[in-house]
């Protein structure tokens, strides 16, 4: 399994961050890309535990699909990961649409990153990746100013709120990045706004994964699961869940009563097999008679 977060806990965290990633910009880091349109799954398709998932995968309000990745190095082995990602996404729009979608990747470096060359070539291809370099943001001037209107119960903008995630990633080593990750969540609990609090913390969870103290992380994820909106999205889970299920058993239900009435059995044992109403029976036999 990956170091990173089980990935299938991840799903209460996705969807607290679908609905609050909505028409937020990327602007906040520094890219003059369109506003997001919505959040995917990043679990596509399947890969083997060995290798590593994209961080963020987002439809942008022109169609482009960003993968974006967060990393405290620049190393070659990176845009052998980038290629993969890449390629896992082209593969999937491909088998599910037949057309492959305009791609962005996009890389999000912590400070302790300053300069990385964005293009990477070989003879049979070019790589051109979408940089952000958090050194460049003025970390403690927008962790003081994000402080000071939280204090005074002032809202924050969407803006401040998309930094407000990236922030940790303004420290340089993991014991300074660490540190500013609980500044972070102790001002996130300032926040009002119960769907606001959740969406960063839940935005800090996933950016930083790759450099949050795994203790802490589970904490954080305690406060998470107490809050009112992480508990009706556990509660619309678990009926998805539940319908799911029933689906399935009335499916596997619909089957053996179609083999039991291809083999000519009597309607009343059909019935009691199958657990189907005398004129669902009928219903399927006359389906079957149709469709022979």
């Amino acid at each position: 399994m990956s170091d990173g977060i089980a990935y299938q806990n991840k799903d209460i965290e996705f969807k607290l961050l679908s609905g609050t990633f909505k028409e937020k910009s990327f602007d906040a880091y520094g890219l003059d890309l369109p506003k997001i349109k919505e959040v995917l799954p990043t679990n596509l398709p399947e890969v083997s535990v060995n290798e590593k998932r994209m961080d963020n995968l987002f439809l942008l309000e022109d169609d482009t699909i960003a993968i974006v990745d967060y990393e405290s190095e620049d190393k070659p082995g990176n845009r052998v990961k980038y290629v993969n990602y890449i390629a896992r996404v082209m593969e999937r729009y491909f088998k599910d649409d037949g057309k492959i979608p305009n791609l962005r990747m996009i890389v999000i470096y912590t400070c302790d990153v300053e300069h990385a060359e964005h293009i990477f070539k070989t003879e049979c291809l070019t790589l051109n990746m979408e940089q952000v370099f958090v050194s460049h943001l003025p970390g403690d001037d927008i962790c003081q100013k994000i402080r000071w209107k939280l204090e005074k119960g002032e809202r924050l903008t969407d803006r401040e709120l998309m930094r407000l995630i990236i922030l940790p990633l303004s420290k340089r080593g993991k014991a300074g990045k660490q540190k500013c990750i609980e500044e972070v969540v102790a001002l996130a609990k300032l926040i009002e706004d119960e769907q606001e609090q959740v969406f960063v913390i839940a935005g800090v969870l996933v950016c930083s994964d790759k450099f949050i103290d795994r203790e802490y992380a589970k904490c954080v994820r305690r406060y998470l699961s107490m809050t009112k909106v992480f508990q009706i999205l556990e509660e619309e889970k678990q009926e998805a869940v539940l319908q799911a299920k029933k689906e399935a058993t009335e499916k596997a239900n619909r089957q053996t009563a179609m083999r039991m009435i291809h083999r000519n059995m009597e309607e009343a044992v059909i019935m009691e097999i199958s657990g189907l109403s005398k004129g669902e029976v009928e219903k399927l036999r006359k389906d079957m008679a149709v469709n022979s």
